[in-house]
């Protein structure tokens, strides 16, 4: 019998104004989706514009893979974002379109999602 990847979750509270680490984010996120674990990513603060359509572009170093690149695997592979509702209406989106797999949720959603098994986290 193979066993069941655990869970992941990423959190991520920048946005493009560090690209280096929303990259280092996404990788680990491709990583953990195209290994077959269920992964949610939880967009907070700057983060949340990441999940309006157009936003997230660019490249954030030489040799580093596009972003869009990344959250197509992404998206692929199964994963989901929850984005922040306060930080949603801190940022004025709250009657945004947002991208495919991601909706509005806290915490509470959060930990739901997560159950009784735990996950893996890491913040970025």
């Amino acid at each position: 019998m193979t066993a069941v990847p655990g869970r992941a979750v990423v959190s991520l509270t920048t946005g493009l104004e560090d690209a280096e680490r929303v990259t280092v984010a996404f990788l680990v996120a491709v990583g953990a989706a195209e290994e077959g674990r269920p992964t949610l990513m939880f967009l907070t603060k700057e983060a949340v514009r990441l999940a309006v359509p157009g936003v997230a572009r660019g490249t954030a170093c030489e040799g580093c893979p596009p972003l869009a690149a990344l959250m197509e695997r992404y998206r692929a592979a199964g994963g989901s974002y929850l984005v922040c509702p306060i930080c949603v209406d801190a940022k004025g989106l709250s009657d945004t379109a947002w991208i495919e797999g991601a909706e509005v949720g806290g915490t509470v959603p959060m930990w739901r999602w997560i159950g009784d098994d735990g996950a893996t986290t890491f913040s970025y």
